[in-house]
Protein backbone atom coordinates (compact mmCIF):
# COMPACT_ATOMS: atom_id res chain seq x y z
CA UNK A 1 0.00 0.00 0.00
CA UNK A 2 1.68 3.46 -0.98
CA UNK A 3 1.85 5.83 2.35
CA UNK A 4 1.06 9.73 1.97
CA UNK A 5 5.34 9.68 2.88
CA UNK A 6 5.28 9.20 -1.75
CA UNK A 7 3.08 11.41 -2.36
CA UNK A 8 3.35 15.47 -3.20
CA UNK A 9 1.03 18.04 -4.40
CA UNK A 10 1.57 20.99 -5.89
CA UNK A 11 -0.78 23.37 -6.92
CA UNK A 12 -1.04 26.83 -9.43
CA UNK A 13 -1.88 27.56 -12.96
CA UNK A 14 -0.80 24.18 -15.23
CA UNK A 15 -0.32 24.27 -19.06
CA UNK A 16 0.96 20.97 -20.92
CA UNK A 17 0.57 19.91 -24.50
CA UNK A 18 -0.67 16.16 -24.89
CA UNK A 19 -0.58 16.87 -28.76
CA UNK A 20 0.63 19.45 -30.92
CA UNK A 21 -2.43 20.93 -31.62
CA UNK A 22 -3.29 23.01 -28.19
CA UNK A 23 -2.46 23.66 -25.13
CA UNK A 24 -4.24 21.79 -21.97
CA UNK A 25 -4.81 24.55 -19.66
CA UNK A 26 -5.82 23.77 -15.88
CA UNK A 27 -6.19 26.88 -13.95
CA UNK A 28 -4.99 26.56 -10.03
CA UNK A 29 -5.06 23.20 -10.79
CA UNK A 30 -3.51 20.26 -8.73
CA UNK A 31 -0.63 17.94 -10.08
CA UNK A 32 -0.84 14.36 -7.85
CA UNK A 33 3.11 13.21 -7.66
CA UNK A 34 4.00 9.62 -6.60
CA UNK A 35 7.14 8.48 -6.49
CA UNK A 36 8.41 10.62 -8.98
CA UNK A 37 5.44 10.21 -11.59
CA UNK A 38 2.19 12.09 -12.31
CA UNK A 39 -0.52 10.04 -11.23
CA UNK A 40 -3.27 12.77 -12.22
CA UNK A 41 -4.17 16.16 -12.96
CA UNK A 42 -7.36 17.67 -10.88
CA UNK A 43 -9.33 20.94 -10.91
CA UNK A 44 -10.44 20.00 -7.64
CA UNK A 45 -8.26 18.13 -6.08
CA UNK A 46 -10.27 14.73 -4.89
CA UNK A 47 -11.21 13.89 -0.96
CA UNK A 48 -8.81 10.70 -1.14
CA UNK A 49 -5.87 13.09 -1.49
CA UNK A 50 -7.18 15.74 1.56
CA UNK A 51 -4.93 15.25 4.20
CA UNK A 52 -1.90 15.13 2.05
CA UNK A 53 -0.30 18.83 2.40
CA UNK A 54 -0.44 21.02 -0.63
CA UNK A 55 2.87 23.07 -2.16
CA UNK A 56 0.86 26.09 -3.44
CA UNK A 57 2.66 27.99 -6.10
CA UNK A 58 -0.43 30.39 -6.14
CA UNK A 59 -0.79 32.60 -9.23
CA UNK A 60 2.52 31.06 -11.01
CA UNK A 61 2.82 28.90 -13.97
CA UNK A 62 3.80 25.40 -13.84
CA UNK A 63 4.97 23.99 -17.14
CA UNK A 64 6.88 20.81 -18.54
CA UNK A 65 10.84 20.95 -18.21
CA UNK A 66 12.51 22.13 -21.39
CA UNK A 67 14.27 18.93 -23.36
CA UNK A 68 17.02 19.74 -25.56
CA UNK A 69 18.16 17.23 -27.89
CA UNK A 70 21.28 18.45 -29.51
CA UNK A 71 24.08 20.39 -28.04
CA UNK A 72 27.43 20.13 -27.75
CA UNK A 73 29.24 21.13 -24.04
CA UNK A 74 32.79 21.35 -24.70
CA UNK A 75 31.75 24.30 -27.07
CA UNK A 76 30.39 26.40 -24.13
CA UNK A 77 33.54 28.94 -24.31
CA UNK A 78 32.99 29.88 -27.48
CA UNK A 79 29.27 30.40 -27.15
CA UNK A 80 28.33 34.01 -29.05
CA UNK A 81 31.98 33.51 -31.09
CA UNK A 82 32.78 33.00 -34.71
CA UNK A 83 29.23 33.73 -35.83
CA UNK A 84 30.85 34.81 -39.00
CA UNK A 85 32.02 31.84 -40.33
CA UNK A 86 29.98 28.77 -42.60
CA UNK A 87 30.44 24.79 -41.00
CA UNK A 88 32.77 24.26 -42.46
CA UNK A 89 35.46 26.92 -42.00
CA UNK A 90 34.01 27.23 -38.50
CA UNK A 91 34.95 23.54 -37.15
CA UNK A 92 38.45 23.52 -38.57
CA UNK A 93 39.81 27.60 -36.88
CA UNK A 94 37.32 27.35 -33.74
CA UNK A 95 35.33 24.19 -32.66
CA UNK A 96 38.26 21.91 -33.16
CA UNK A 97 40.91 23.69 -31.66
CA UNK A 98 38.65 24.09 -28.85
CA UNK A 99 37.50 20.49 -28.20
CA UNK A 100 41.56 19.15 -28.27
CA UNK A 101 41.85 20.99 -25.03
CA UNK A 102 39.95 18.88 -23.23
CA UNK A 103 42.76 16.39 -22.86
CA UNK A 104 43.39 18.79 -19.64
CA UNK A 105 40.84 17.01 -17.26
CA UNK A 106 40.96 20.26 -14.73
CA UNK A 107 40.12 22.16 -18.01
CA UNK A 108 37.17 19.84 -18.77
CA UNK A 109 35.94 19.95 -14.92
CA UNK A 110 35.97 23.82 -15.26
CA UNK A 111 34.25 24.18 -18.05
CA UNK A 112 31.60 21.42 -18.07
CA UNK A 113 30.96 22.78 -14.13
CA UNK A 114 29.50 25.89 -15.81
CA UNK A 115 27.71 24.60 -19.10
CA UNK A 116 25.55 21.99 -16.35
CA UNK A 117 25.26 25.42 -14.48
CA UNK A 118 24.13 27.18 -17.47
CA UNK A 119 21.79 24.15 -18.38
CA UNK A 120 20.15 24.63 -15.11
CA UNK A 121 19.53 27.90 -15.31
CA UNK A 122 18.24 27.95 -18.64
CA UNK A 123 15.30 25.46 -17.50
CA UNK A 124 16.61 22.72 -19.18
CA UNK A 125 16.25 19.69 -17.36
CA UNK A 126 17.06 16.59 -20.09
CA UNK A 127 19.84 17.19 -23.04
CA UNK A 128 21.71 14.74 -25.34
CA UNK A 129 24.87 16.16 -25.25
CA UNK A 130 28.29 16.11 -27.19
CA UNK A 131 31.22 15.61 -25.01
CA UNK A 132 34.53 15.38 -27.18
CA UNK A 133 36.75 12.48 -28.03
CA UNK A 134 38.46 11.83 -24.64
CA UNK A 135 36.88 9.60 -22.84
CA UNK A 136 38.18 11.23 -19.50
CA UNK A 137 35.90 13.90 -20.05
CA UNK A 138 32.89 12.50 -21.30
CA UNK A 139 33.18 10.49 -17.75
CA UNK A 140 33.42 13.69 -16.27
CA UNK A 141 30.33 15.03 -17.40
CA UNK A 142 28.32 12.29 -16.95
CA UNK A 143 29.45 12.63 -13.37
CA UNK A 144 28.74 16.26 -13.25
CA UNK A 145 24.79 15.55 -14.73
CA UNK A 146 24.30 13.49 -12.06
CA UNK A 147 25.04 15.31 -9.12
CA UNK A 148 23.51 17.90 -10.42
CA UNK A 149 20.24 16.18 -10.82
CA UNK A 150 19.36 16.43 -14.18
CA UNK A 151 18.88 13.78 -16.94
CA UNK A 152 20.62 13.57 -19.64
CA UNK A 153 22.54 11.32 -22.61
CA UNK A 154 25.88 11.86 -22.88
CA UNK A 155 28.00 11.16 -26.07
CA UNK A 156 32.39 10.37 -26.48
CA UNK A 157 32.47 11.62 -29.49
CA UNK A 158 33.71 9.35 -32.28
CA UNK A 159 36.15 10.48 -34.52
CA UNK A 160 39.56 8.93 -36.60
CA UNK A 161 39.48 11.09 -40.45
CA UNK A 162 39.38 14.52 -41.52
CA UNK A 163 40.18 16.27 -38.55
CA UNK A 164 43.28 17.56 -37.18
CA UNK A 165 45.87 15.27 -35.31
CA UNK A 166 44.97 16.86 -31.50
CA UNK A 167 41.93 15.05 -31.59
CA UNK A 168 42.23 12.31 -34.47
CA UNK A 169 42.05 8.93 -33.22
CA UNK A 170 42.19 5.22 -33.90
CA UNK A 171 38.78 3.25 -34.59
CA UNK A 172 40.42 0.63 -32.60
CA UNK A 173 41.04 2.88 -30.08
CA UNK A 174 37.66 4.85 -30.25
CA UNK A 175 35.98 1.40 -29.85
CA UNK A 176 37.51 0.94 -26.79
CA UNK A 177 37.00 4.17 -25.27
CA UNK A 178 33.31 3.92 -26.02
CA UNK A 179 32.76 0.08 -24.69
CA UNK A 180 34.16 1.51 -21.56
CA UNK A 181 32.20 4.50 -21.05
CA UNK A 182 29.12 1.79 -22.09
CA UNK A 183 30.41 -0.74 -19.23
CA UNK A 184 30.65 1.65 -16.97
CA UNK A 185 27.21 3.07 -17.11
CA UNK A 186 25.80 -0.71 -17.66
CA UNK A 187 26.00 -1.28 -14.04
CA UNK A 188 24.12 1.95 -12.68
CA UNK A 189 20.62 2.93 -12.44
CA UNK A 190 20.97 6.58 -13.50
CA UNK A 191 19.18 9.06 -15.82
CA UNK A 192 22.13 9.71 -17.37
CA UNK A 193 22.82 7.95 -19.79
CA UNK A 194 25.68 7.42 -22.58
CA UNK A 195 24.92 7.57 -26.18
CA UNK A 196 27.12 6.47 -29.42
CA UNK A 197 28.11 9.97 -31.30
CA UNK A 198 29.99 9.43 -34.58
CA UNK A 199 30.69 13.07 -35.07
CA UNK A 200 29.44 12.84 -38.79
CA UNK A 201 30.17 10.61 -41.30
CA UNK A 202 33.29 12.60 -42.87
CA UNK A 203 34.91 12.26 -39.76
CA UNK A 204 34.14 8.62 -39.64
CA UNK A 205 36.00 5.38 -41.43
CA UNK A 206 34.13 2.45 -42.57
CA UNK A 207 35.27 0.26 -39.81
CA UNK A 208 34.57 3.24 -37.18
CA UNK A 209 31.22 3.22 -38.16
CA UNK A 210 30.37 -0.33 -38.11
CA UNK A 211 32.00 -0.78 -34.88
CA UNK A 212 29.63 1.94 -33.65
CA UNK A 213 26.98 0.56 -35.08
CA UNK A 214 27.60 -3.07 -33.47
CA UNK A 215 28.30 -1.44 -30.36
CA UNK A 216 24.21 0.08 -30.25
CA UNK A 217 22.64 -3.14 -30.85
CA UNK A 218 25.11 -4.86 -28.57
CA UNK A 219 24.18 -2.37 -25.30
CA UNK A 220 21.01 -1.34 -26.61
CA UNK A 221 22.02 1.96 -26.76
CA UNK A 222 20.57 5.21 -28.36
CA UNK A 223 22.35 6.99 -31.43
CA UNK A 224 23.46 10.68 -32.26
CA UNK A 225 24.61 12.87 -34.97
CA UNK A 226 24.27 15.17 -37.45
CA UNK A 227 22.92 14.35 -40.91
CA UNK A 228 22.04 17.01 -43.83
CA UNK A 229 23.33 20.18 -42.51
CA UNK A 230 25.08 21.69 -45.48
CA UNK A 231 25.63 21.58 -49.02
CA UNK A 232 29.39 21.40 -48.94
CA UNK A 233 29.25 18.58 -46.00
CA UNK A 234 26.68 16.97 -48.46
CA UNK A 235 28.64 16.61 -51.59
CA UNK A 236 31.57 15.40 -49.24
CA UNK A 237 29.72 12.61 -48.34
CA UNK A 238 29.29 11.74 -51.56
CA UNK A 239 32.95 11.63 -52.30
CA UNK A 240 33.53 9.50 -49.45
CA UNK A 241 30.70 7.28 -50.01
CA UNK A 242 29.89 6.95 -53.80
CA UNK A 243 27.72 3.86 -53.87
CA UNK A 244 25.38 5.74 -51.56
CA UNK A 245 22.60 7.50 -52.91
CA UNK A 246 21.53 9.96 -49.64
CA UNK A 247 23.40 10.91 -46.56
CA UNK A 248 21.07 8.68 -44.43
CA UNK A 249 22.02 5.87 -46.07
CA UNK A 250 25.70 5.60 -45.01
CA UNK A 251 24.56 5.35 -41.27
CA UNK A 252 21.86 2.75 -42.00
CA UNK A 253 24.67 0.84 -43.83
CA UNK A 254 26.20 0.27 -40.19
CA UNK A 255 23.27 0.29 -38.23
CA UNK A 256 23.25 3.85 -37.23
CA UNK A 257 19.58 5.04 -38.18
CA UNK A 258 16.96 4.01 -36.20
CA UNK A 259 17.88 0.14 -35.48
CA UNK A 260 18.01 1.63 -32.02
CA UNK A 261 16.59 5.17 -31.05
CA UNK A 262 18.43 7.81 -33.20
CA UNK A 263 18.87 11.47 -33.12
CA UNK A 264 19.69 13.38 -36.42
CA UNK A 265 20.34 16.96 -35.99
CA UNK A 266 19.61 19.89 -38.84
CA UNK A 267 17.82 17.63 -41.96
CA UNK A 268 18.14 20.58 -43.74
CA UNK A 269 18.47 19.43 -47.21
CA UNK A 270 17.22 15.59 -46.36
CA UNK A 271 15.61 14.18 -50.22
CA UNK A 272 12.21 12.36 -50.17
CA UNK A 273 14.14 9.26 -49.49
CA UNK A 274 16.00 10.03 -46.36
CA UNK A 275 12.76 11.65 -45.15
CA UNK A 276 11.16 8.42 -46.19
CA UNK A 277 13.60 6.35 -44.01
CA UNK A 278 13.42 8.69 -41.06
CA UNK A 279 9.74 7.76 -41.06
CA UNK A 280 9.89 3.95 -40.77
CA UNK A 281 12.47 4.20 -38.93
CA UNK A 282 11.35 6.33 -36.11
CA UNK A 283 14.53 8.68 -36.30
CA UNK A 284 13.90 11.70 -34.64
CA UNK A 285 15.27 15.09 -36.72
CA UNK A 286 16.51 17.53 -34.25
CA UNK A 287 16.06 21.63 -35.29
CA UNK A 288 18.23 23.84 -34.50
CA UNK A 289 17.04 27.16 -35.90
CA UNK A 290 19.80 29.21 -34.32
CA UNK A 291 22.67 27.37 -35.44
CA UNK A 292 21.51 26.87 -38.81
CA UNK A 293 21.35 30.39 -39.49
CA UNK A 294 24.34 31.45 -37.73
CA UNK A 295 26.72 29.49 -39.90
CA UNK A 296 24.88 29.72 -43.14
CA UNK A 297 23.64 26.47 -43.43
CA UNK A 298 20.18 26.95 -43.98
CA UNK A 299 16.31 26.83 -42.87
CA UNK A 300 15.33 23.73 -42.08
CA UNK A 301 11.53 22.91 -43.70
CA UNK A 302 10.11 22.10 -40.32
CA UNK A 303 6.54 21.51 -41.64
CA UNK A 304 7.12 19.29 -44.33
CA UNK A 305 8.94 16.67 -42.00
CA UNK A 306 5.55 17.33 -39.63
CA UNK A 307 3.68 16.64 -42.02
CA UNK A 308 5.35 14.24 -43.53
CA UNK A 309 4.93 12.10 -39.75
CA UNK A 310 8.46 12.52 -38.72
CA UNK A 311 9.44 13.20 -35.27
CA UNK A 312 10.49 16.65 -34.34
CA UNK A 313 12.41 17.78 -31.57
CA UNK A 314 14.57 21.17 -30.59
CA UNK A 315 17.98 21.90 -30.00
CA UNK A 316 20.14 24.20 -28.91
CA UNK A 317 23.78 23.27 -30.59
CA UNK A 318 25.96 25.70 -29.15
CA UNK A 319 28.35 27.45 -29.88
CA UNK A 320 26.98 27.32 -33.39
CA UNK A 321 23.51 28.16 -31.51
CA UNK A 322 24.41 31.19 -29.76
CA UNK A 323 21.56 30.36 -26.69
CA UNK A 324 21.67 27.77 -24.33
CA UNK A 325 17.72 28.60 -23.76
CA UNK A 326 15.53 25.75 -25.26
CA UNK A 327 12.79 29.09 -24.95
CA UNK A 328 14.53 30.68 -26.98
CA UNK A 329 15.17 28.17 -29.25
CA UNK A 330 11.30 27.48 -29.99
CA UNK A 331 10.93 31.90 -30.69
CA UNK A 332 13.79 31.26 -33.54
CA UNK A 333 11.78 27.74 -34.36
CA UNK A 334 8.62 29.58 -35.18
CA UNK A 335 10.11 32.59 -36.95
CA UNK A 336 11.87 30.46 -39.01
CA UNK A 337 8.83 28.51 -40.06
CA UNK A 338 7.28 31.84 -40.76
CA UNK A 339 10.17 32.91 -43.17
CA UNK A 340 9.67 30.00 -45.24
CA UNK A 341 5.78 30.33 -44.94
CA UNK A 342 6.05 33.95 -46.69
CA UNK A 343 8.47 31.86 -49.04
CA UNK A 344 6.11 29.41 -50.14
CA UNK A 345 3.34 32.33 -50.95
CA UNK A 346 1.53 31.66 -47.42
CA UNK A 347 1.10 27.94 -48.82
CA UNK A 348 3.38 25.85 -46.15
CA UNK A 349 1.81 27.07 -42.63
CA UNK A 350 4.22 28.15 -39.60
CA UNK A 351 4.00 26.58 -36.69
CA UNK A 352 2.03 27.28 -33.67
CA UNK A 353 2.99 28.11 -30.56
CA UNK A 354 1.74 25.20 -28.78
CA UNK A 355 3.61 22.84 -31.74
CA UNK A 356 6.92 24.45 -30.85
CA UNK A 357 6.05 24.11 -27.57
CA UNK A 358 5.34 20.24 -28.26
CA UNK A 359 8.18 20.14 -29.45
CA UNK A 360 10.29 21.36 -27.00
CA UNK A 361 8.51 19.03 -23.88
CA UNK A 362 6.53 15.96 -24.89
CA UNK A 363 8.27 16.06 -28.69
CA UNK A 364 11.57 16.16 -27.19
CA UNK A 365 11.05 14.41 -24.09
CA UNK A 366 9.87 10.98 -25.50
CA UNK A 367 13.62 10.07 -26.31
CA UNK A 368 13.95 9.92 -22.85
CA UNK A 369 10.35 7.87 -22.07
CA UNK A 370 7.16 9.06 -20.83
CA UNK A 371 8.81 12.53 -20.36
CA UNK A 372 7.57 15.94 -21.12
CA UNK A 373 3.96 15.68 -20.36
CA UNK A 374 1.55 15.83 -17.39
CA UNK A 375 -0.39 12.90 -18.22
CA UNK A 376 -0.98 10.09 -15.59
CA UNK A 377 2.62 8.01 -15.89
CA UNK A 378 4.78 10.94 -17.14
CA UNK A 379 8.10 11.65 -15.03
CA UNK A 380 7.21 14.81 -13.27
CA UNK A 381 9.66 17.25 -14.55
CA UNK A 382 8.45 20.41 -14.26
CA UNK A 383 9.48 24.15 -13.77
CA UNK A 384 7.70 26.65 -12.11
CA UNK A 385 7.27 29.84 -13.68
CA UNK A 386 6.93 33.50 -11.50
CA UNK A 387 6.03 35.72 -14.53
CA UNK A 388 4.61 38.68 -11.94
CA UNK A 389 6.05 41.45 -13.82
CA UNK A 390 5.53 40.36 -17.08
CA UNK A 391 1.93 40.07 -16.36
CA UNK A 392 0.79 43.49 -15.35
CA UNK A 393 -2.37 43.62 -17.95
CA UNK A 394 -4.67 40.97 -17.18
CA UNK A 395 -3.46 38.22 -19.81
CA UNK A 396 -4.87 34.53 -20.25
CA UNK A 397 -2.86 32.13 -19.23
CA UNK A 398 -2.08 30.92 -22.28
CA UNK A 399 -0.87 34.44 -23.64
CA UNK A 400 1.38 34.94 -20.39
CA UNK A 401 3.05 31.31 -21.40
CA UNK A 402 3.60 33.70 -24.63
CA UNK A 403 5.24 36.42 -23.54
CA UNK A 404 7.59 34.55 -21.00
CA UNK A 405 8.52 32.14 -23.98
CA UNK A 406 9.26 35.30 -26.09
CA UNK A 407 10.46 38.29 -23.51
CA UNK A 408 11.13 35.98 -20.41
CA UNK A 409 14.21 34.58 -19.02
CA UNK A 410 15.95 32.53 -16.63
CA UNK A 411 15.13 35.46 -13.70
CA UNK A 412 11.71 33.94 -13.85
CA UNK A 413 12.37 30.75 -13.98
CA UNK A 414 11.42 29.78 -9.97
CA UNK A 415 12.02 26.13 -9.07
CA UNK A 416 13.20 23.40 -11.17
CA UNK A 417 11.80 19.46 -10.61
CA UNK A 418 13.19 16.23 -12.30
CA UNK A 419 11.06 12.88 -11.55
CA UNK A 420 9.58 14.64 -8.90
CA UNK A 421 12.83 16.13 -6.71
CA UNK A 422 13.12 19.77 -6.43
CA UNK A 423 16.90 20.33 -8.35
CA UNK A 424 18.92 23.23 -6.56
CA UNK A 425 21.83 25.32 -8.14
CA UNK A 426 24.80 23.00 -9.52
CA UNK A 427 27.95 24.18 -7.68
CA UNK A 428 30.70 25.54 -9.78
Amino acid sequence: MTTSNSIKIIKGNIIFTPTPKDFTIIEQGFIVIQDGCVEGVYKSLPTMYSEIEVTDYGDKLIIPGMNDLHCHAPQFRNLGMAMDKELLPWLDNYTFPEESRFKDEEYARSVYSEFVREIWKQGTTRIAVYSTVHKSAALQLIELFENAGLGAYVGKVNMDRNCPDSIRETAEGSLADTRDLLEASAAKDSIVKPIITPRFVPSCSDRLLEGLGALALQYGVPVQSHLSENRGEIEWVKELHPDSSYYGEVYDKYGLFGQTPTLMAHCIYSNEQEMSLMRSRGVIAVHCPTSNMNVGSGMMPVRKFLDGGIRVALGSDISGGHTCSIFKTMVYAIQVSKLLWADSGKQTAFLSNSEAFYMATKGGGSFFGMVGSFEKGYDFDALIIDDSELNRFGYTLEQRLERFIYVGDDRHILHRYVQGKLIEEPAV
